[in-house]
């Protein structure tokens, strides 16, 4: 009976495969690519599929399988191979990259009830940057509620309305396939083998980021690994499955929103409207209105809205729980009576509010959706290259860590795969900085490429700064890192620095970079001088 039972648990390599392909690809990542690329994306899916996603998913399995007993998590693999510290940096900035994500994720609720319920675009077209801002607040303070209270059925939900956007994705590539062959016609002219070659300059290397992002995430299967019957035979086979199927939804899908768009003349709102007007553009091709298009639409809220719910209840409870009682302060840990952990909630929402002012003070509503998805083209890749840091460290000692399944026998070209998915994904990092959707060096650049800056130092330097904030604790008798009186001090310290940075940051004044760095370097000054002293001592 109990061998019984043990095989009955065992996971199969299509549904392995099945799993892993929900968490790497979506038809808003076709979209988001097609208008930093064009057409041309299309070669770059076929090189990042063979190069990068089926390397990357094989150290992933081997990962997986040698810390199987810890889980399977991104933290613990840095943890089990460099220490509890760098343990806790990997948890804390897996964490910091799913602020923007989370943002980005409310943002997208906004915008696809403003199409499911008006069927178009004019709500963007009469809603202010501030107006936009309080209304993915307000997005987020529901779904806090809500998730605390229905958080299991709507991961369930969230896992149906994934599926269903997959398989919208799939209709969309039949069904384009279904108008050609009625005569329909190809936007995308003139249609030849150039249009799929893409422009390798300064602007695709600032690309190769959200290429990055749509693909990564195979980590989140790896504690699966360990449950296969054959792993050494069977993963392997679920990686192959997990390309087929990407290489098809990407190839085909991309090549399909070329038959409804011009690839050389996209929408300049493409990245925050574009799957709403693929799909209108094919239920027009079909005669059917706009029903294809708010079907879509309510599944997006629909998907979007669990997701979210899971992401704010998943992201919180892991950074009080995975970055360890070591390094993160207790006043984060702190639980109320229902068991939530209502401090990391409000550092959550506090850290995302900040995320939206930072750009508040750009153009308009695209602008806006823009630069937010952009800067996940940032922190996300940066993230990843955990995943290839601990790869190389497991290669570099492979027989401390053995493992079920192992990604190439030989260690040598194991490590020539793992040191060339890192350096390419931490180019990709830092080139993601280079602001893509705007004209180069205008003002609009370069406010954009200061608040990615910004952002990235907030999001990664706090994680620098919570164990320092631990041991104050530890060498209080009140249990307190500082007084109400520095908190005060240090808090208002910094909200009106970034209230001044982000002013002038939205200003054409001559030298605005020069007075940015001097309210920079003396808010760091007045926030060491406000917290240097420590108070309640133990003896």
């Amino acid at each position: 009976m109990e061998n019984f039972d043990q095989k009955s648990s065992f996971i199969s390599w299509p549904v392995l495969a099945m799993m892993c392909f929900v968490t790497v690809i979506g038809f808003d990542d076709l979209i988001y690519n097609l208008q930093g690329q064009g057409l041309g994306v299309v070669t770059s899916w076929i090189l990042m599929l063979f190069l990068y996603v089926v390397p990357y998913a094989l150290m992933v399995g081997q990962l997986g399988s040698a810390f199987s007993n810890e889980g399977g998590g991104l933290s613990s693999w840095v943890r089990g191979t460099n220490g509890e510290f760098l343990g806790y940096f990997t948890a804390w900035t897996y964490w910091a990259a799913s602020i923007p994500y989370v943002v980005d994720t409310a943002n997208s609720v906004v915008v696809g009830l403003g199409w499911a319920i008006q069927g178009n675009a004019s709500m963007q077209d009469n809603m202010s940057n501030s107006m936009f801002a309080l209304l993915t607040f307000v997005v987020f303070g529901i779904f806090i509620f809500v998730q605390s209270r229905f958080k299991h059925s709507l991961e369930i939900l969230g896992t149906i309305g994934g599926v269903a956007m997959f398989g919208m994705t799939v209709l969309f590539v039949l069904m384009t396939a279904a108008s050609l062959m009625r005569g329909g016609h190809i936007a995308t002219q003139p249609f030849t083998y150039k249009t799929l070659i893409p422009k390798f300059d300064l602007h695709y290397l600032t690309t190769i980021g959200l290429l990055i992002y749509a693909v990564n995430g195979s980590e989140l299967i790896a504690p699966f690994v360990s449950r296969m019957k054959k792993p050494q035979s069977d993963f392997p086979k679920a990686m192959i499955m997990l390309a087929v199927m990407t290489a098809f939804l990407t190839i085909f899908g991309s090549l399909a929103l070329g038959v409804f768009f011009n690839a050389y003349n996209l929408p300049h709102d493409l990245k925050m409207n574009g799957s709403y007007y693929a799909f209108q553009a094919l239920g027009k091709s079909f005669n059917m209105g706009n029903t294809l298009m708010y079907i879509f639409a309510w599944t997006e809220v629909f998907y979007l809205a669990a997701l979210l719910a899971v992401l704010l209840e998943a992201m919180t409870r892991m950074l009080i729980s995975d970055t360890g009682a070591r390094y993160m302060p207790k006043v984060l840990r702190k639980k109320n009576a229902s068991g939530l952990p209502i401090n990391g909630y409000l550092l959550t929402v506090g850290l995302s509010a900040f995320i939206m002012l930072l750009g508040i003070f750009l153009p308009d509503m695209n602008d806006i959706f823009n630069w937010l998805l952009n800067l996940n083209g940032i922190i996300s890749p940066g993230v990843t290259c955990w995943v290839f840091f601990a790869f190389i460290k497991i290669r570099m000692n492979s027989d401390k860590y053995p493992s079920d399944y192992v990604f190439i026998k030989n260690d040598k070209l194991a490590l020539a795969f793992g040191w060339w998915c890192f350096i390419i994904t931490a180019v990709a990092t830092v080139f993601g900085f280079g602001p893509q959707d705007v004209k180069f060096a205008s003002s609009t650049w370069w406010y954009e490429l200061i608040i990615n800056i910004i952002a990235i130092v907030v999001l990664i330097g706090l994680g620098a700064v919570m164990p320092y904030i631990t041991s104050r604790e530890e060498r209080s008798t009140t249990g307190a890192a500082f007084t109400r009186v520095q908190w005060t001090g240090i808090l208002s310290t910094i909200i009106i620095g970034l209230v001044l940075i982000l002013y002038l940051g939205g200003t054409h004044i001559a030298n605005k970079i020069l007075y940015i760095l001097i309210v920079a370097i003396a808010s760091i000054v007045l926030v060491m001088l406000f917290g240097r002293r420590e108070y309640n001592l133990a003896e």
